[in-house]
């Protein structure tokens, strides 16, 4: 693994293996090792995870920064929730991008689920008409 350079701003957060961090300065910080890691406007926090989109995500975000029971409480979360979602949906492409996710996570590539699930939380706000510029979807790589 190449070393990943993040600059971050004070007020800042960053979970990193679980472990939640705030920057009281503006930082650099640079990762030499694998991690899982979030930071700033990726971390949603859990009073947002207000609608099932979101409920996904939030499940996802768990099952990838958790620690081992979080983790395996979020991938189990993640699956019902998906379903249902799946179930309650007229859109083919969103029940693939579902299950697209439900895969990565399940592959350990976490990321690449949160980055699906941000896609289902724009579908999401846009079959609902939900205000999309309120800055609730998580900006995933």
């Amino acid at each position: 693994m190449s070393n990943l350079v993040l600059e971050l701003r004070q007020g800042e957060m960053m979970i990193v293996n679980g472990a939640a961090i705030r920057f009281r300065t503006k930082t650099r910080i640079e990762l030499t090792a694998r991690a899982r890691f979030l930071f700033g406007k990726q971390i949603m926090p859990i009073e947002q995870a207000d609608s099932p989109a979101r409920r996904i995500y939030f499940a996802l975000q768990m099952a990838y920064i958790g620690n081992d029971t979080e983790r395996a409480e979020g991938l189990h979360t993640a699956r019902v929730l998906a379903q249902a979602f799946k179930a309650a949906t007229t859109s083919a492409l969103a029940r693939e991008i579902l299950d697209r996710a439900i895969a990565a996570v399940e592959a350990d590539d976490c990321y690449q689920a949160l980055r699906l699930a941000r896609r289902i939380i724009r579908h999401e706000d846009a079959v609902l008409g939900r205000d999309t510029e309120r800055e609730l979807v998580p900006s995933v790589g």
